[in-house]
């Protein structure tokens, strides 16, 4: 294969990372020209384009006259890889459904462009250059302010018939009994498991809601506290961790992964969450996939934008994967 490069874009709620993404044949993919912009969320989907425009505009001008595979592209949203729209986009960024993001990009830029999802992205730069990397199989989870995941195979990116499949965060589980969903739902992991959610019970059982310089109580200060002896800090850490391990012994009968990748600010916790993880764990997984190992990412934050450019590389993953 040698070396192939691609502008990768990462479009986030608050944030558009853009990098010249270089896949080598052996060896670690390489980031040069990365940079970040407001992705002005709030002012319409006509801006975001606009502005990952010119994030890609930039990389291309920045790589010079090396020779650019193409666009590839992590993006919020429901995304239809076939043509690379935003068939969906919720309230956090109005107005991004229905954007023609893929032929966009390759109208202004004059390269082919490719979109994924950004979960699916980062699970894809995950499973083929991060902790998945020689696996056959993995199930790739991030857990921070959201839940999302997503099944790769051989390469090849499980999307499902809406190209909805990996929204572990919706899956019902025992902790989150009653508890109502952002989606409409109740019972689902992400509102008692992500961030936003350890924070809430760490509040409801007596936790203060802000620090003693006045600013809100956070991930951080939790797992801190949490690490102190803290009893409100532990229970908040450990309902999010017992729900997240039940979940993911469920998924791993279901699946039969080689790993389990978890990613995002939440599994970076301490032992409060890690052994109620552990627990939760223990008490769904069936043994003959008890062994299952799982380990941490190791792409971060450049996951998508690994993923992405992988994407473009070996096009037809996506197709492929829903076929």
């Amino acid at each position: 294969m040698g070396a192939k490069r691609v502008v990768a874009l990462d479009i986030g709620g608050t944030k558009i990372a853009s990098a010249l993404v270089t896949i080598h044949e052996d060896g670690e993919p390489t980031i040069e020209h990365f940079a970040k912009v407001p992705t002005e969320a709030k002012a319409g989907g006509a801006q975001v384009l606009a502005n990952a425009i010119a994030s890609a505009r930039r990389v291309i001008e920045a790589a010079g006259d090396v020779r650019i595979e193409g666009i590839g592209v992590s993006s919020a949203g429901v995304i239809d890889p076939a043509t690379g729209d935003v068939t969906y986009a919720n309230e956090i960024m109005p107005g991004w459904g229905g954007t023609h993001l893929g032929q966009e990009l390759q109208t202004a830029c004059g390269l082919p462009a490719r979109v994924l999802n950004d979960v699916h992205a980062h699970a894809l730069g995950e499973a083929r250059w991060g902790g998945g990397r020689g696996g056959s199989s993995c199930l790739v989870v991030a857990v921070g302010t959201g839940i999302g995941g997503a099944f790769v195979l051989d390469g090849h990116i499980l999307l499902g018939a809406h190209n909805e499949a990996g929204h572990i965060g919706h899956v019902s589980c025992s902790d989150a009994r009653g508890v109502p969903c952002s989606c409409g739902a109740t019972g689902h992991l992400e509102p008692i498991a992500a961030g936003p959610g350890i924070i809430e019970h760490f509040i409801e059982l007596g936790g203060d809601a802000s620090c003693a310089d006045g600013t809100p109580a956070d991930g951080a200060v939790i797992d801190q506290l949490a690490a102190q002896g803290d009893e409100r800090a532990i229970a908040a850490e450990a309902r999010s961790g017992h729900a997240i391990g039940e979940v993911l012994g469920s998924m791993c009968n279901m699946l039969d992964p080689d790993r389990i990748i978890l990613s995002g600010s939440v599994s970076q916790c301490g032992s409060a969450w890690k052994d109620a993880m552990r627990r939760g764990w223990n008490e769904s997984v069936m043994p003959p996939v008890s062994s299952t190992p799982v380990v941490s990412g190791d792409l971060g934050g450049n996951a998508p934008l690994v993923g992405a450019a992988e994407n473009v590389i070996r096009s037809g993953y996506a197709e492929l994967a829903n076929n």
